[in-house]
């Protein structure tokens, strides 16, 4: 299924998000900067895409950790998943923190994060004095298994 997304170019040097496979849920979003950044350990810092995106009405821009950054530089998105609402129109950016022990470069044109563009339904809250029974009821952390 596609769905088309209305992108933006703020910044001239600026990379359209791009599919790493033809079954990626989610496209790369790439750093653009005037110079490479070093992020130090357990410092986060905000990094530009460069790009605004009209996000059709119903869907969200969900942004995630790329692994392979995470797992070579241990860098991902202080904020775990970032979320670019349909009405947002400013700059999409990411808040890059270092997980790591050493001082890590972030580089213009590098992949930095990964956006997965998803429906959503908006709930409609109900105050109510009960609600439904279920076979695990009020088990909390831990509860739907032993290991």
């Amino acid at each position: 299924m596609k769905q088309q997304v209305k992108v933006k170019k703020l910044n001239e040097k600026a990379i359209l998000p791009t599919y790493g496979s033809e079954y990626s849920a989610g496209s790369d979003l790439y750093a653009c900067m005037d110079e490479t950044v070093t992020i130090q350990p357990g410092e986060t810092l905000l990094v530009k895409t460069g790009l605004a995106m009209a996000i059709p009405e119903g869907y969200a821009g969900l942004i995630y950790a790329r692994s392979g950054l995470a797992t070579k530089k241990g860098l991902a998105p202080a904020n775990k998943v970032g979320v670019v609402d349909s009405d947002y129109r400013g700059e999409v950016m990411v808040p890059l923190h270092n997980h790591s022990r050493a001082a890590v470069e972030v580089e213009h044109g590098e992949r930095i994060a990964q956006m997965v563009i998803t429906p959503f339904l908006t709930a409609e809250y109900m105050l109510s004095e009960e609600l439904d029974d279920t076979k695990r009821g009020q088990g909390g952390f831990g509860s739907t298994g032993t290991k």
